[in-house]
């Protein structure tokens, strides 16, 4: 397929990003992705490690182009992606997401683990807020919960280069823009998660890892 969306720092960060997949989840595993973009992160994580039913879900304007890559990859572990109403509205918390048909033990305990990549920043405060607040009635006991992206820490940059990429988003959309660090992991302890790991990742970027 030709018409498919395409997105370079996909291509570019995938590697990194699977790495630290593959470390911290079991190697079966029902993954929710929250703001699946165009899909090539899916198809890449679940080709690669077919114990993982990997659910996409994002705006009801990117499923078309997600759908585009899951039915030409054709994975037995890729559902339908379905769109998430925390992404769009900020509301608090989630209905729960369709059923996952493969994965009956999901269906009964919730997602062993969430991802997300590149969303808290586009995304406006309320929309983090309630993302956060919906894990809380999706998620199973003991899941882990990962986010890759670039984040503040104690009210600074990391670099002078996520300073101007905040700038570009911010002129951009006055909502966006890099999160701190302490505000976030404060939402993920209010849901019962806790850090276990934050690792630092190319560009400028960080993979957060809780674990309820």
């Amino acid at each position: 397929m030709t018409d498919k969306p395409h997105s370079p720092s996909c291509e570019r960060n995938r590697e990194p990003i699977l790495a630290v997949l593959r470390h911290y989840l079991p190697a079966r595993a029902s993954v929710l992705e929250i703001g699946s973009g165009t899909g090539q992160h899916a198809v890449h994580f679940a080709a690669a490690m077919p114990g993982w039913t990997w659910q996409c879900s994002d705006r009801a304007e990117y499923l078309p182009g997600i759908r585009a890559w899951l039915d030409e990859a054709a994975l037995a572990n890729t559902p339908p992606p379905f769109e998430l109403a925390a992404v769009t509205e900020p509301a608090p918390g989630f209905a729960p997401p369709p059923p996952i048909p493969s994965d009956p033990v999901a269906l009964i305990r919730g997602y062993g683990a969430a991802f997300s990549a590149n969303s808290l920043h586009i995304m406006g405060w309320p929309q983090v807020q309630a993302l956060f607040a919906g894990l809380a009635t999706v998620l199973a006991d003991a899941a882990t919960v990962v986010v890759y992206g670039p984040f503040n820490y104690r009210g600074d940059y990391t670099s002078d280069s996520n300073r101007e990429f905040d700038g570009w988003l911010k002129a951009r959309d006055p909502v966006s823009g890099i999160r701190d660090f302490e505000a976030v992991d404060a939402l993920a302890r209010a849901i019962g998660l806790g850090l276990i790991a934050d690792v630092p990742m190319p560009a400028n970027n960080r993979c957060l890892v809780w674990r309820r």
